[in-house]
């Protein structure tokens, strides 16, 4: 009777390595993406209160519109923040 094909030589199955479990973020990350969201708002809502002045007097007089800018971009750095934390 004719031999079949060789014994493998290898296991048929090896597991994956064990899967590294990343590390919480630090506190100071948490405090920098909740101070940012709530500074960008406060920008904003500061802005919109002081819109009666002529070009926009508070926060930073002379920018005008560019004052919601800055508020939104500061909102969106902390929104985007929380896409890194874990």
């Amino acid at each position: 009777m004719a031999k079949s094909t060789p014994p493998r030589k290898k296991p048929a199955y090896t597991p994956p390595p064990a899967a590294r479990t990343k590390a919480p973020s630090p506190q100071w990350y948490k405090v920098l993406m909740v101070s940012l969201m709530v500074g960008g708002l406060l920008w904003v809502v500061a802005t919109y209160l002081a819109a009666p002045a002529p070009r926009g007097g508070f926060p930073v007089p002379g920018i005008g519109p560019w004052n919601i800018a800055i508020g939104f971009v500061l909102m969106m750095t902390g929104f985007i923040m929380t896409t890194r934390w874990r």
